[in-house]
Formats: C-alpha cells, structure tokens, sequence
C-alpha cells in the first residue's frame, strides 16, 4: 500500500507501526542533510509555508530539538524530540512528539542517500501502536509533510 503524490513524496505503511516517507531531491546529500542541522537552516523549510518557526535545537546524540509553528490566525503547535544518533551527512535518529499529545512518542529515521548526484531521503517512523500511526496519518501528516518536503527542496537550491 503506497501512494504518491504530486510533489513526488512517496508514503507507505511498512507494518501497523510503521510510516516510511521517501523524496528525492536535486542537491547533494551534504545540503540535504546540512538543512537539518541548525536552526539557522531548519526555520527556512520545517512547518507550513505561511507561518513562522522558532527553533531550539542542540544537534548531537543526547541532545533535543523543539520547534514552535506560529500560524498567521495566531495558533501555536508544538513539536518536541531528542537525537539518538547522528551519522553525517547519512543518517540521523530522533524522537517526535507532538506536545499537546504528549506520551505519544515516535522514533525516527532519516538516511540521507546520494544517487547521480541527487539525494533520496527516507524517513521511517516507528510508532508505539498502530492506532498512534493512524492517528498521524488522519492529522494530516502526509500534506504537512509534503508542505515542509516541497520548502526543504526550494531552500536548498539557495545553500548551493
């Protein structure tokens, strides 16, 4: 059971648990992989395109994140985790929480892969129970995703 959509995000549900969420994009890995990095980078691209983000962020295995998605209407959304492994430019595993869902742990892995000088970037997801994975996916975590995926691909052609 895969999908794809316009922007080429291809999603699929590997077992009950699982979302896999795989884009292609026209920049070298180390880009790719640079954009996630910092805040300096990761405001340019993370969230919906019409709100601003501020970012914590302490890159490094132990370390957390924390991102405030600031809509126009003036509604703020929350989103937490904390790096378990950092492998650069080609991998990075973290936690995601959703704060007003707090307890609702996911574990995330991104590898970064280049191909003829493109990067496929994959992201497992690994929830604790499948009604946690079905509720992601009726959030709308697929058009968010998409959203963020289509700004990454803009924002990195500007890091060349």
């Amino acid at each position: 059971m895969a999908q794809k959509s316009s922007d080429g995000l291809v999603v699929s549900f590997p077992s009950d648990v699982e979302i896999k969420m795989v884009r292609v994009f026209d920049a070298p890995r180390e880009l790719v992989f640079r954009a996630h990095t910092s805040c300096e980078h990761v405001t340019n691209w993370w969230g919906q395109r019409a709100s601003k983000l501020t970012c914590e962020m302490d890159f490094r295995p132990g370390g957390s994140y924390r991102f405030v998605d600031h809509s126009e209407d003036g509604r703020e959304d929350a989103f937490r985790g904390e790096y378990r492994e950092i492998v650069a430019p080609e991998k990075i595993v973290q936690t995601f929480e959703y704060e007003p869902m707090a307890g609702h742990i996911v574990e995330e892995t991104l590898l970064f892969t280049e191909e003829d000088g493109k990067t496929v970037l994959t992201n497992l997801s690994v929830y604790a129970s499948k009604e946690d994975r079905d509720g992601m996916v009726a959030s709308g975590m697929e058009s968010g995703a998409a959203e963020s995926l289509d700004q990454l691909e803009e924002y990195v052609r500007t890091m060349a």
